[in-house]
C-alpha cells in the first residue's frame, strides 16, 4: 500500500534540486502532487515527467515573497484536487558573507523567502490542512542548528524556521495537523548556485566535497518517510547528524574546533561555500 495514496501534495520550492526530488518521491507513493515556484519551465517539464509515469501533478507559478501568488496556488491546488493533504515549505536561498560586508538588507531580504515565506505558505494553507488532519513541513538545514562564519543571515533565517516548527507543533497538534522540521546537510541541489539575491547560475561547479553530498533521491525519499510518520525532526546526512548531535551534547569543545578550523580563513569559507563565482 502507498503511502500518500489518494493523498495531495503542496511543495514550494518544487523546480529543482530537494523540492523536484520531493516531488518525485510523493508522486511514487500515491500522492497528486501540487507543484509551486517561481521558474515554470522547469515546473512543467517536473510536472510532465510525473503525468507520463502515470502521476498526477499540477504546476504552479508562485513566489512565496508575494502572498497573493501563495494564496491563488493554494486555491488552483483546492479547486483542483480537492484537499490539501501535505505542505511542504521549501523554498529558499542563501545569503552568504562575513557580517561586517553584509547589511540590514540582505538579512531582510533573506527572511521575506526563507522565513516569512514559508510563513505565508503555512497560513495559506493551514485551513485545508486542519479540514485533513495534514501534515506541514519546513525545510530548514543543518545550518539552523549550527552557526558557522559567513552564513549569519541564512543560519538566522534557518534558525528561525526550526524556532517555529518547534512551538507551532505543540499548537497545531490540538487541530489534528502535525509539523515536521527537516535539517539537510549537503544535499545535490542548485542551492550553493543562487547567488546573495537569489539569482541561480547554472554551469558552475558545487563547492561542496562531492564524498559529503547526498543524492537528492535518497534524501526525498528519507523526508517522505519521515512526514508520512510524523516525526516532529529530521536531520538528514550522516555528517549533519553528527554534528547537531556534537553541538547540542559538546557545544564548547564543538566551537573551539571549528574556531580552530576557520580562524583567519573567512575568505576561504566564503568561497568554499560560493564556489567559482565571485559575489
Amino acid at each position: 500500500m502507498k503511502k500518500f495514496g489518494n493523498k495531495t501534495v503542496f511543495i514550494t520550492g518544487a523546480s529543482s534540486g530537494i523540492g523536484a526530488a520531493m516531488a518525485f518521491a510523493f508522486a511514487s507513493e500515491g500522492a497528486r502532487v501540487a507543484l509551486a515556484a517561481r521558474r515554470e519551465d522547469k515546473l512543467e517539464a517536473i510536472g510532465k515527467a510525473i503525468r507520463e509515469s502515470g502521476g498526477e501533478a499540477l504546476t504552479l507559478a508562485c513566489d512565496v515573497t508575494d502572498r497573493s501568488t501563495i494564496d491563488a496556488a493554494v486555491a488552483t491546488t483546492v479547486e483542483t484536487f480537492g484537499a490539501i493533504d501535505v505542505v511542504v515549505a521549501n523554498a529558499g536561498f542563501g545569503v552568504s558573507g562575513a557580517f561586517q560586508s553584509l547589511e540590514t538588507v540582505d538579512f531582510r531580504r533573506q527572511f521575506e523567502t526563507n522565513v516569512f515565506g514559508a510563513i505565508d505558505t503555512a497560513y495559506a494553507a493551514l485551513p485545508h490542512l486542519v479540514a485533513s488532519n495534514g501534515r506541514l513541513v519546513f525545510i530548514s538545514s543543518v545550518s539552523g542548528h549550527i552557526g558557522t562564519p559567513t552564513s549569519a543571515a541564512y543560519s538566522a533565517s534557518k534558525f528561525a524556521l526550526c524556532g517555529l516548527a518547534e512551538s507551532i507543533y505543540y499548537e497545531l497538534a490540538d487541530d489534528g495537523v502535525s509539523v515536521t522540521c527537516v535539517s539537510p546537510g549537503f544535499v545535490v541541489s542548485e542551492f550553493r548556485g543562487v547567488d546573495n539575491e537569489g539569482i541561480h547560475h547554472t554551469g558552475e561547479n558545487d563547492p561542496a566535497p562531492a564524498w559529503l553530498v547526498m543524492p537528492t533521491e535518497k534524501a526525498a525519499r528519507q523526508i517522505v518517510r519521515a512526514v508520512h510518520r510524523r516525526k516532529p525532526e529530521l536531520v538528514i546526512t550522516g555528517h549533519g547528524r553528527l554534528a547537531v548531535l556534537m553541538h547540542r551534547l559538546l557545544p564548547r569543545t564543538f566551537r573551539g574546533v571549528l574556531r580552530l578550523a576557520t580562524k583567519g580563513r573567512t575568505a576561504r569559507v566564503q568561497e568554499m561555500k560560493r564556489g567559482t563565482r565571485s559575489e
